[in-house]
């Protein structure tokens, strides 16, 4: 069974983002691990040692095992050599099959700068004659999901239906509470986050769907696995 591999710029992007799906892949038994490249911190309620109990309270919810923080630096993260570098390493490491990352359409430039950095590690993780640790690697697959900070529809390739999980994906982002409930806005964007689940849910008959676009073309074994 495939391995897994989210990346989010910041403690809370990937279950803003992609919960539903993390939560239904562990539930299906893959090997789902996140990568947060930044703490998150400074913002006006938070610190990092709250962010840091906060993301691991959050990833027990999401039933999963392993979660990296790479402590690149918040609010100027920059594609680099090194950055890039630093997590090729990560891929190297844990040798995903499957990498979901940003979309490169966003308003944050962390996000932007994030995107850029996982979307070119992926070339330099199966680098040879390198410093880099660990044996070279290539994820089979790239796909961006939508944790955008930027008022604009997501165009998916696909939809996953996340009707099952999305209460999970829900209470992991109640988890942090020093972003959400702390700042007086948790109701504006848990219904923010139902809406856009219910819209995406829509498109292919089901109640929450997730968007995922993918990078490169996918191959069906069979028109089958098309569900609308």
């Amino acid at each position: 069974m495939s391995s897994i591999l989210v990346v989010g710029t910041h403690p809370d992007d990937v279950e803003l983002g992609l919960g539903g799906s993390v939560a239904k892949w562990v539930k299906a038994g893959y090997d789902v691990a996140i990568l947060d490249l930044t703490n998150g911190e400074p913002t006006p309620f938070g610190d990092p040692v709250t962010r840091a109990e906060e993301a691991k309270r959050s990833t027990s919810v999401l039933g999963v095992t392993t979660r990296i923080n790479l402590g690149l630096p918040n609010r100027t993260l920059t594609e680099t050599v090194e950055s890039r570098r630093a997590v090729a390493e990560v891929y190297r490491e844990l040798k995903p099959d499957l990498l979901f990352i940003h979309g490169s359409i966003d308003a944050h430039p962390d996000h932007l700068a994030g995107s850029q950095i996982c979307f070119k590690a992926r070339f330099d993780a199966k680098l040879t004659k390198t410093e880099m640790r660990g044996a070279p690697w290539y994820p089979k697959k790239m796909f961006d999901y939508n944790a955008s900070h930027l008022a604009s529809l997501f165009d998916p390739t696909f939809i996953l239906d996340v009707t099952e999980t999305f209460a999970t994906k829900i209470e992991a982002i109640k988890c942090y509470r020093s972003q959400f409930h702390a700042t007086g806005n948790e109701e504006m964007i848990l219904n923010k986050i139902e809406t856009a689940g219910r819209f995406y849910g829509e498109m292919i008959g089901i109640t929450y769907g997730e968007p995922i676009k993918a990078r490169e073309p996918l191959g069906l074994a069979d028109t089958r696995d098309i569900i609308r």
